[in-house]
């Protein structure tokens, strides 16, 4: 069995903690390899590195700093058929959607080449007589990165290349499910030239975490994961004196009205509701049928859900996978068989499926349940599963009520022909991303990815202007170089702009 160590100071380092988890082909339920969980000691190991790192990487020129990323983008291009086979043998997902990740993922490496631009700052000459006036901003420290299971390569990617190419240095945590390929992203980091110390890997589970938030010696925590975690995650960094930027958990509602295009919807609701096999937090979980649209909508969804292929990640005939866990997978099982007691309608129920020759991989099918309701489990709590309900609203105005009601707020689509609707809906709506006509709304690298209330806690999203933003701080810095032939004298009087 394979075992998988930390990454510190650019080499491996082989855990001494004594503590492993196990990594599962979720195809399969075999156990190929085994994940260190890292000590108390190691994770200060990783930090020191960063510590160290920081000085010289801090002060390294951007067009050095550039030149390391357009190498780091051109081995992920030679390397992305691999990173996208890790995701798929630890993760599950089928290899098509695992190279969308990797590429959306190399998007931010992409905008991470271009900081110069974003760093530019600004000046104001003569504010004073003789004085100038100039706002930069500077790399916070060492940043730590907590990343979740469900996108091993895409979400590490929204994080460090920024963060780095803002002149920071970083200990990424990432999920101890599939952790590869963080691992590798960090090796081919260090064959593109990236020096010592300035991305490190530990692997490891809660104890990992909760000494990243009170290290003292870490500036910031950027965090993807669900709800309760995302709050734990902010209280406790904060406590600590911590920057922080935590995106939680979601249910993402898609708005049909009668005007749209049946077809076209129901085709973009099995694509973002099972797509991944659900397990993202921009899938899309609530399906909210306006007027009379919902038998017929239903029974479209019905017919293409039915028809899915769903099979190991490495056939290219798979459409979806397994889950990442059996306890998952029985977890995600328990809201469908749970659904009908209390009131809702199984019109598709995919709990019993399997996968001939994979009886023992993290299989399930995929489910659509109608007339769903709030109150109900599959709809108040995020399954992250292939789980789409049906809700029917009779008007807008009942569904928009519905949809910002939710306590989160990550995205939200509306599917209509109206653009005066469209319009409405998109200033209406309380979610941080939204599509009109586009069902999974998540933003190209140059905007940033984030949501409202529950779904997002602390101020500022992931990647964009955001995330430079939040890699950074501010200084101000204003100057007098007066002409040596002047003196002012003493003055104690209050300074003043003339």
């Amino acid at each position: 069995m394979k075992t998988l160590g930390h990454w510190i100071g650019n080499k491996p380092v082989e855990s001494t903690s004594s503590r492993f988890g196990p990594v599962h082909n979720p195809a399969t339920g075999a156990q190929p390899t085994r994940v260190a969980l890292a000590s108390v000691e190691e994770v200060d190991a990783a930090v020191a590195a960063a510590k160290a790192a920081y000085a010289e990487w801090s002060q390294t020129s951007l067009a050095r700093r550039t030149a390391f990323l357009f190498s780091y983008r051109a081995l992920l291009d030679a390397h992305r058929d691999e990173l996208a086979e890790l995701i798929t043998a630890e993760h599950g997902k089928v290899h098509s959607d695992a190279l969308g990740e990797v590429a959306r993922g190399m998007e931010i490496v992409e905008l991470a080449c271009g900081i110069p631009e974003k760093l530019k700052g600004e000046l104001s000459t003569q504010v004073s007589t003789r004085v100038d006036v100039a706002a930069i901003r500077q790399p916070v420290g060492v940043v730590a990165g907590i990343s979740p299971f469900n996108f091993p390569a895409m979400v590490p990617m929204w994080m460090f290349p920024l963060a780095i190419a803002c002149g920071n240095t970083f200990v990424l945590k990432p999920s101890e499910k599939d952790p590869s390929a963080a691992y590798r992203l960090a090796e081919l980091a260090a064959e593109a030239g990236l020096p010592e110390g300035v991305l490190n890997v530990v692997n490891g589970d809660k104890a990992a975490v909760d000494r990243l938030l009170a290290h003292p010696d870490v500036a910031a925590v950027s965090f993807v994961g669900s709800t309760p975690i995302a709050k734990y995650v902010q209280a406790e960094a904060t406590a600590h004196g911590k920057r922080v930027q935590a995106l939680g958990g979601a249910k993402n509602h898609m708005m049909v009205l009668p005007d749209a295009d049946l077809d076209h919807a129901a085709d973009n609701a099995i694509n973002a509701a099972y797509g991944s096999a659900g397990e993202r937090c921009m899938a899309v979980s609530v399906v909210v049928a306006v007027g009379d649209t919902g038998d017929e909508l239903v029974a479209k969804i019905a017919e293409r859900a039915r028809a899915l292929r769903i099979g190991p990640g490495d056939d290219p005939a798979s459409e979806m996978g397994p889950l990442i866990t059996r306890e998952h997978r029985d977890k995600v099982a328990s809201y469908v068989s749970g659904a009908a007691a209390q009131g809702a309608e199984v019109v598709v129920d995919g709990t019993g499926h399997t996968v001939e020759g994979h009886e023992n991989g993290f299989f399930i099918g995929v489910s659509l349940l109608d007339k769903v309701k709030p109150g109900m489990a599959a709809y108040d709590d995020e399954i992250f599963g292939p789980v789409l309900c049906v809700v029917r609203a009779e008007t807008y105005d009942e569904a928009i009520a519905l949809i910002n009601s939710s306590k989160w707020g990550n995205g939200t689509a509306i599917f209509t022909r109206d653009g005066g609707a469209a319009r409405r809906f998109q200033l209406e709506v309380e979610a941080g991303m939204v599509g009109v006509n586009v069902p999974i709304p998540v933003p190209v690298g140059y905007h940033s990815f984030g949501g409202w209330k529950q779904s997002l806690f602390g101020d500022l999203h992931v990647y964009g202007n955001d995330g430079v933003q939040f890699y950074t701080r501010g200084k101000v810095i204003t100057t007098r170089w007066p002409d040596p032939a002047d003196s002012a004298g003493i003055n104690l009087g209050f300074p003043s702009n003339h």
